[in-house]
């Protein structure tokens, strides 16, 4: 018998892959002892831009209207998710959310729920200057724009697209919206990133936003993701610190996904996301649904667990949520990026969610 701890209370054993031993009531657990109380929705896999390193210039084939969830079955799951499995947060995410029509419904109707969940928003900005005060005003807490490069040129030439403004002037409407605070996640360009990385923290700084730099991940939908190509945690905080004064964080992490850096001794602060080089999956605490309805215990996971059939086929609260901690229970203990065997997931990160 083996048992792997990844620092936590280790159940799991070797073979162990049904749902012996699995609470059927409170946190949403898994072998591990690692608790999911985050909850990422896709609410689409269509985006309006084209960025190199996640889809092709002439995009994707969408999901089907008719695979999608409706509003009346996302306010389900919702509902399920924070009355029953313990969801604490919740973070819409796409694609592109913001191209959702039902946005600030479900918004609303996630606000509305007991105990209240906090509610995030991850975005492209295109689009967020005109809406964020009707966001806010639905019960958005705060959001999280994607933002790799403040030089116009080298933003078109990584989205495809010429909207740098539009994403600039989002930003700041939602700053006044006061969804605060307002965080920038920046993917970084292996040819430009280290003048990136600075010009983009001198830009937060400035406006009082928070920057997180995020490793690349293979979730590109042409999977010619390359760990050699890509620019590596340890690159992003030499280049940094040949600018700024940066000094770790003492306080505690927990589950966050981000590496806190003070800079200048502080308060300001920007964090490195090492999804592939120091992978934190051991203190992992988040459950995805993806737009047409699948359950992902990883972001990286090859399987899914499909609940839009039960909620068609008529099956109850207590049938989904016997799926979803079941999906959740059985996670595996790691991404395994590293590892010679590991496969891409066969979604792209668009159709899966941030």
């Amino acid at each position: 018998m083996t048992v792997t701890t990844l620092g936590l209370p280790a159940v799991r054993t070797e073979g162990n892959q049904g749902c012996e031993g699995m609470p059927v009531d409170g946190p949403l657990v898994d072998t591990f002892g690692r608790v999911a109380g985050d909850l990422r929705v896709s609410l689409t896999d269509r985006c309006n831009l084209r960025c190199r390193y996640c889809m092709p210039a002439e995009g994707l084939e969408w999901l089907p209207g008719e695979s999608l969830l409706t509003l009346d079955e996302l306010e389900r799951l919702l509902r399920l998710a924070v009355t029953r499995l313990g969801i604490r947060s919740v973070r819409f995410t796409g694609g592109e959310p913001l191209l959702y029509r039902g946005l600030e419904d479900i918004i609303a109707t996630a606000a509305a729920l007991h105990p209240r969940p906090e509610i995030a928003l991850t975005t492209n900005g295109v689009g967020l200057a005109a809406r964020a005060h009707h966001l806010a005003a639905a019960g958005l807490d705060r959001v999280n724009v994607s933002l790799d490069t403040v030089d116009a040129q080298r933003f078109a030439a990584i989205t495809r697209r010429d909207r740098l403004d539009e994403v600039l002037a989002g930003l700041s409407a939602a700053a006044d919206a006061g969804l605060r605070p307002v965080k920038v996640n920046a993917v970084l360009d292996p040819a430009t990133g280290a003048d990136d990385a600075v010009a983009l923290l001198r830009f937060c700084l400035s406006f009082g936003y928070q920057l997180r730099i995020i490793e690349q991940m293979p979730l590109d939908a042409g999977h010619a993701w390359s760990r050699d190509s890509t620019v590596a945690a340890g690159e992003i905080l030499a280049a940094l610190r040949r600018s700024f004064d940066l000094r770790p964080d003492p306080a505690p992490r927990g589950s966050a996904p981000a590496q806190l850096w003070l800079v200048g001794g502080g308060p300001a602060t920007v964090g490195i996301i090492a999804s592939v080089s120091e992978a934190f999956c051991s203190a992992c605490d988040r459950t995805r649904l993806t737009a047409d309805g699948q359950v992902r215990n990883c972001l990286f996971a090859t399987g899914e667990t499909d609940l839009r059939s039960l909620l068609r086929r008529g099956a109850d609260d207590a049938e989904i949520e016997i799926a979803w901690r079941t999906a959740m229970w059985n996670k595996a203990a790691g991404h395994g990026i590293g590892d010679p065997g590991f496969v891409q997931p066969p979604r792209p990160m668009s159709a899966i969610g941030g």
